[in-house]
């Protein structure tokens, strides 16, 4: 079959001659250069190729944890190929529970990075790329678990991807905390990157306890599960980042504080999208995630609106030590001249404990920038539910 073609000599974006495939090594390097303008963050151009290439080769990225997706001519050699949009995925372990808690390990790709060069937008590229990839993906590395969707986090609003299948997540929502130069207190204490891996071992037990618990929703439940390899690869970002603007990079990874069992604990990156002498500069604190051992809110699908009070329901002992770790971050982030604090989607009784704490915040509504929507994999009969994301936390964006 002949390509369909437009007068310019591009091909159309129905083309059959169209396929997307994975790039090359030498292809990557092209895409990571051409997208530095848009993802270089506070770093000059060479330093984010070597952030690139360095990402790519991290424990959520390697062994074929992370695919550069592109969408080429079938025809023309590898190298040689105009690439017409561009993407990543990345394999992020995710558990599944049914209404009787019957957990299952499941795959759910993260999506980024999606990039149409100049010249080739307003084509339908993009459409077709995207289209590919919900097919492509629907069976990828599916001998390794049961994929039940994917993930992106879009920066052009909540139209685009809504057509493509990758609907908004139901909330898209964070708290924000202003830096406060001030002492740590000392019940908190600092999380190194040698501690990550134990924390997130016990989180994970914790989350798969909790989603072994029957429900009465009526939901399927998914959740990308916060482990060692997701928070690696956020402070992969910040180490270049760092290191390159002040020649070293931050000891804390988080904070913790509390006897265990009644632990509260915080997982944070240091992101700087300008330089911080900057008068624009607009730098944050991620925290990664947030978890209070002991609070029954958690890892549960759980309204906003309909949430009841749960001041209270847990010790004083863990209100003090949820308010000791966030003064850390915030104390964190001036030290490292950063602007605000950022918190996605605490858990009921945490955002009731900093309501009615004295700690400055303010709620923000995503409706522009990161925000998280999902595609499902159901069965074809129509019958089968989309199962409801939980624990939509910073940790999980890519």
């Amino acid at each position: 079959m002949e390509s369909n073609t437009v007068h310019d000599g591009l091909p159309d974006s129905d083309s059959p001659d169209l396929q997307l495939t994975q790039a090359t090594p030498g292809e990557c390097a092209k895409i990571w250069t051409d997208t530095s303008a848009s993802w270089r963050d506070s770093l000059p151009v060479a330093t984010y190729l070597e952030e690139q290439l360095c990402l790519s080769k991290v424990p959520l990225a390697a062994r074929g944890g992370m695919i550069m997706w592109i969408l080429v001519e079938k025809n023309i050699p590898p190298n040689c190929r105009r690439i017409f949009c561009s993407c990543e995925s990345f394999h992020k372990r995710s558990l599944m529970t049914d209404t009787d808690g019957k957990v299952e390990d499941v795959i759910v790709y993260g999506i980024a990075s999606v990039f149409c060069p100049v010249d080739y937008r307003r084509r339908g590229y993009a459409a077709r790329h995207m289209k590919e990839l919900a097919k492509t993906l629907r069976n990828w590395q599916s001998h390794q678990a049961r994929v039940v969707g994917s993930v992106l986090y879009s920066d052009i609003g909540k139209a685009y991807y809504a057509k493509f299948g990758w609907k908004p997540h139901a909330s898209n929502w964070h708290l924000e905390f202003p830096p406060v130069n001030t002492p740590k207190l000392s019940m908190a204490q600092e999380l190194v990157q040698d501690d990550l891996g134990g924390i997130c071992r016990r989180d994970e037990a914790v989350i798969r306890a909790a989603m072994a618990k029957p429900t009465h929703s009526g939901n399927k439940l998914v959740t990308i599960l916060p482990d060692l390899d997701h928070m690696l690869w956020h402070i992969g970002k910040e180490d270049f980042a760092t290191k390159y603007l002040f020649g070293q990079t931050p000891r804390a990874k988080g904070a913790i504080a509390g006897l265990p069992g009644h632990r509260a604990w915080a997982i944070w990156t240091h992101r700087y999208y300008m330089h911080p002498n900057e008068e624009a500069a607009d730098n944050v604190l991620y925290i990664l995630r947030l978890v209070v051992e002991g609070d029954d809110s958690a890892n549960r699908l759980l309204s906003r609106e309909n949430n009841k009070c749960f001041w209270g329901t847990e010790p004083q002992s863990q209100i003090e030590s949820l308010i000791a770790v966030l003064q850390h971050a915030q104390a964190e982030a001036a030290e490292w001249q950063l602007n605000h604090v950022k918190l996605w989607e605490p858990t009921p009784w945490v955002q009731d404990v900093i309501r009615k704490s004295n700690i400055s915040h303010r709620i923000v509504e995503r409706e522009e920038d990161s925000v998280a929507c999902c595609l499902w994999y159901v069965d074809d009969s129509g019958h089968e539910a989309a199962p409801v994301w939980i624990n939509n936390e910073h940790y999980a964006w890519c």
